[in-house]
């Protein structure tokens, strides 16, 4: 018999693991564009517009298919978690609406100045459209972030009647993650954008085409990453202690660690098993995990047996898909090292090694984003709202497992083919290349001589 709480949520990672991808970028995009504009009005250099010119082309698609992949999320607390939008929906509604008042607000009223604008406004104009766009996603990441860490660390509520009410505003989005998951979570999309100009330009590179404007893309991103990534080691930490504090179960998941403990060893490698409480083929260094989750090397570490067999999480995903996220962060790091030396050594655009390195790891940050939010979306479970509302509980009671598997079925069917298409446009893009995204696309209806004006002879009445 189909599960249709199993199925339920396999649909939601289908969808939210696709969408994801497409803020990953757009957020770090729409920043990088708007510095793009900034250095063209600061410098009045023409190499910083054929640049914007270039990736606001990308953006544009990669917009559309967020947006688009962003409609069908919404359907599913209305349509799957029926009785998660009924408890929830005087906290998270707001917030919802908060998100559409400002970020889409920005988005639509600018967006179409930065797309079509370039040659007909002038160039602070475009400028101050870059940066509302670039605005509008920041807000955008604020509110949905407030939603999710309400949900991880719920704050500023009252339960009446089986729902929550909000009694503190303040308190529900400043929640105790929040600050926490926001720096965490923007500086990573600001990562994975920074990753894909790298790789982009370092093809150029390769390919011999791009010229000065590859180096540009390059330098400026190398520079950035230099300062984003070990930032983002450090907000990873703080987060971690913050999980410590406010998620201890999540945490002796994502270590697997099965007893509560002092002087902790932190498990490099295991296979954990669920049922026996342990980890099988363990390699572990003796101390390390308490120095690191708790900053002291007699720390107390919690552990999985603090809470009762089904109140703890899946263990087994949380914890290969955060060793996976910080391998991947450790590689980022090894990265930008090798480009800073090579910089120094003047070989930065002509070492073939670290070019083609550059050109594979240009999906890198999205793969982390994905072992990120698998961590601690995984490492929240059971719960919808940590420790408060079950998973089980939250879906649609009216629903059954034929229903989601149709329904499964058929966005599966849409975004296997919306986005290799708009994977293939982009790419197609990127090969026309930096000097042909400045060209005017045509208007096939042509362009008027002049004003529209009466014929000779003609009155109004």
């Amino acid at each position: 018999m189909l599960d249709a709480v199993l199925l339920s949520r396999l649909q939601f990672v289908w969808l939210i693991a696709w969408h994801i991808l497409m803020p990953a970028f757009t957020v770090g995009l729409a920043s990088f564009i708007a510095c793009l504009e900034g250095l063209r009005l600061a410098t009045g250099n023409d190499v910083y517009a054929r640049l914007s010119a270039f990736w606001t082309k990308i953006f544009a698609v990669s917009f559309g298919m967020g947006v688009v992949s962003g409609i069908a999320m919404p359907f599913q607390f209305g349509t799957n978690w029926s009785r998660f939008s009924d408890a929830t929906a005087d906290v998270i509604s707001p917030l919802m609406a908060y998100e559409g008042l400002t970020a889409f607000f920005l988005e639509s009223a600018f967006l179409g100045v930065l797309l079509f604008g370039r040659s007909r406004v002038p160039p602070s104009v475009h400028f101050f459209a870059a940066m509302m766009v670039a605005l509008g996603t920041l807000f955008s990441s604020f509110w949905i972030i407030a939603v999710n860490s309400w949900m991880q660390t719920p704050a500023g509520y009252a339960l009446v009647d089986g729902r929550f009410e909000p009694r503190d505003w303040s308190a529900v989005i400043f929640n105790p993650s929040f600050p926490y998951r926001l720096a965490h979570t923007v500086t990573g999309f600001y990562i994975t954008t920074g990753f894909v100009v790298l790789g982009v330009g370092a093809w150029m590179l390769r390919k011999g085409t791009g010229g000065d404007a590859a180096k540009r893309m390059v330098s400026l991103t190398l520079w950035l990453l230099m300062g984003l990534v070990p930032l983002q080691i450090f907000l990873g930490d703080a987060h971690g202690l913050n999980t410590l504090a406010h998620q201890p179960t999540k945490l002796a998941a994502i270590e697997a660690n099965w007893h509560r403990e002092h002087r902790a060893p932190l498990t490099l490698f295991a296979i954990p098993d669920q049922q026996a409480e342990k980890n099988h083929f363990a390699v572990e260094v003796p101390l390390l995990g308490s120095l690191i989750l708790t900053h002291d090397v007699n720390g107390e570490v919690p552990g999985l047996t603090d809470v009762p067999p089904h109140d703890r999480p899946p263990v087994v995903i949380p914890f290969f898909a955060f060793r996976i996220m910080v391998g991947l962060g450790v590689i980022m790091l090894a990265i930008v090292a090798t480009g800073t030396l090579l910089r120094r050594g003047g070989r930065l655009y002509t070492n073939p090694l670290f070019l083609r390195a550059c050109q594979w790891a240009a999906p890198i940050g999205f793969a982390a984003v994905l072992a990120g939010w698998t961590t601690t979306e995984v490492g929240r479970q059971p719960w919808t709202v940590y420790g408060l509302l079950r998973t089980a509980d939250s879906v649609s009671p009216s629903l059954t497992g034929v229903d989601v598997a149709i329904s499964l079925a058929a966005y599966m069917v849409a975004y296997l083919i919306m986005f290799p298409a708009g994977l293939a446009l982009m790419a197609r893009i990127a090969k026309r290349g930096i000097a042909a995204a400045q060209e005017e696309d045509p208007i096939e209806a042509g362009r008027p001589k002049s004003p529209i004006a009466t014929l000779p002879g003609e009155h109004v009445p």
